[in-house]
């Protein structure tokens, strides 16, 4: 684990244990509280590291200092409009079924507060393959002592999963909540770890005025501060890549085929297996 509770698992100051004890965010959740997997007893596991780099595994933590509606709102609207931002907005079809909630919406107004145009912004964080919970209830039941412990040699030893976060959330999202936003017309910015966008697939890239979709791209950076030993991650924007809709959804929706030989052979030896070992048939002697 990198970040518990907003705060590395090695900083031992007494703002980090008032955090840990209280089970505090200090990313602009809805509440004070953290409240992920569950609100009475929350997993509060921010970030976690993976080849010695932190991921962010929490999509409230992509809410520091809110950098993410503003650099959504550079894309979104003019440099001088008025915006705002809502938060969890419910998005329905055509035949009134929810079709998801936008995790951000913004919304541009004029000078008597009317809404004349609006962006979604989705937050992507990563997928966890493997079991968090156990190393995150061993380690805060005794924060000092186990803040630099091992876990690697333990079952189920989370990973991200990347390949899991794609297919399985946003994929699905560009499809669904992203279909009708696209038909309105209205611009998409996705905002997601680098570890991440680095997996999928390549897109081609277009200029920011002709773009649908912007991909945010952020990074934890390691910020010293004087009189903190552990110091503290700090969300920072990498990088930006502009995309058109359609073909961006192809690329990630589009699976990249493997050899069809190798298919084939594979089944050649499951054909070979069933043919080299029958079923054993018996016959049930007067049954009645």
């Amino acid at each position: 684990m990198a970040e518990v509770f907003g705060h590395l698992t090695t900083d031992d100051t007494e703002k980090a244990n008032r955090y840990r004890s209280h089970r505090l965010c200090p990313f602009n959740n809805k509440v004070p509280n953290c409240t992920k997997d569950k609100a009475k007893d929350p997993l509060g596991v921010c970030s976690i590291y993976h080849e010695n780099h932190p991921v962010i595994t929490c999509p409230i933590r992509f809410r520091e200092d809110w950098l993410i509606t503003d650099d959504a709102a550079s894309f979104f609207f003019q440099k001088d409009a008025n915006w705002s931002s809502l938060t969890e907005v419910r998005l329905n079809d055509s035949q009134g079924k929810s079709a998801g909630n936008i995790d951000v919406v913004l919304v541009a107004y004029d000078d008597k507060g009317k809404i004349y145009d609006f962006g979604a912004l989705e937050v992507q964080a990563v997928y966890i393959s493997g079991n968090v919970r156990d190393p995150f209830a061993y380690f805060m039941k005794d924060p000092k002592d186990r803040a630099s412990m091992d876990w690697t040699k333990e079952p189920n030893y989370p990973r991200p999963d990347y390949l899991s976060s794609s297919r399985k959330r946003l994929a699905p999202q560009l499809l669904f909540k992203g279909g009708i936003l696209h038909s309105w017309q209205k611009k998409i910015a996705v905002a997601l770890n680098k570890s991440f966008f680095a997996t999928l697939p390549k897109l081609k890239k277009v200029s920011k005025a002709k773009a649908d979709i912007a991909w945010l791209i952020y990074d934890l950076e390691l910020i010293e501060e004087k009189g903190h030993e552990a110091g503290k991650y700090s969300l920072k924007k990498v990088d930006e890549v502009f995309t058109e809709f359609e073909p961006a959804l192809l690329s990630i929706t589009t699976a990249s085929p493997g050899k069809v030989e190798d298919f084939i052979k594979l089944l050649q030896e499951k054909l070979d297996d069933q043919i080299e070992t029958p079923p054993i048939n018996k016959t049930i002697g007067k049954p009645f």
